[in-house]
């Protein structure tokens, strides 16, 4: 069960409004682009959720995250199991701790219409989405994200903002599972060190993928 749980971290990452909701603002898709348009880099921490088509919470986890445009990305999994997945600009780490154990894959093969694509690839939004406003609920905006590739594994990408700060992304698969990330401490364009998105297999871990 544990290893299943670590695997699902990397598909989730991969792949409401309440009562009293009102018409959506103008401003709803204005907002969406200038955030996505104008992020070169950010920094947060994280709480995970996934949940199933039946309404079953399948994982919890909770973590922090660097994103540095384009391409590069760091999902630091702290919570309950230590998983690093790093984004290089090319290649596609995931090292899991416990077992030892690092996967690598070529980044163009496994990122597409994702969260992580989201808020780390450099094309515009618009571009890789539909864009459709849906109606507020007080002061927090509410998107729909539909990609335009039929081949997503992503079927919609709702994202929520208090204001300008984005605070929530729920990705949904085609099997019905809801993947939330609630971001708190959000930090955007403070600037960061790109050392931090180099991976270095550490010694004696297990490789699978292609390294060259």
């Amino acid at each position: 069960m544990a290893v299943l749980h670590r695997m699902a971290l990397l598909a989730a990452l991969l792949v409401f409004p309440g009562a009293g909701s009102h018409a959506a603002t103008p401003d709803t898709l204005d907002t969406v682009r200038d955030f996505f348009a104008h992020i070169e880099s950010l920094q947060a921490d994280f709480h995970q959720s996934v949940i199933d088509s039946s309404g079953q919470q399948l994982q919890e986890s909770n973590g922090k995250v660097w994103i540095l445009r384009p391409g590069r990305f760091r999902w630091d999994y702290l919570t309950p199991y230590r998983q690093q997945i790093v984004a290089d600009g090319e290649r596609l780490w995931s090292y899991d701790e416990d077992l030892a154990q690092v996967t690598v894959q070529a980044m163009d093969t496994v990122l597409g219409a994702t969260p992580a694509m989201l808020l780390s690839g450099g094309e515009p939004i618009d571009k890789v989405f539909r864009l459709e406003a849906r109606p507020a609920s007080g002061n927090t905006l509410h998107a729909v994200l539909t990609p335009r590739a039929d081949d997503s594994s992503i079927t919609a990408i709702h994202v929520y903002f208090e204001k300008d700060r984005l605070t929530r992304i729920e990705a949904i698969d085609g099997f019905g599972n809801h993947t939330t990330f609630a971001f708190t401490n959000l930090v955007r364009n403070a600037g960061l060190d790109a050392a931090r998105f180099r991976f270095v297999p550490p010694e004696g871990a297990d490789i699978i993928g292609d390294t060259r």
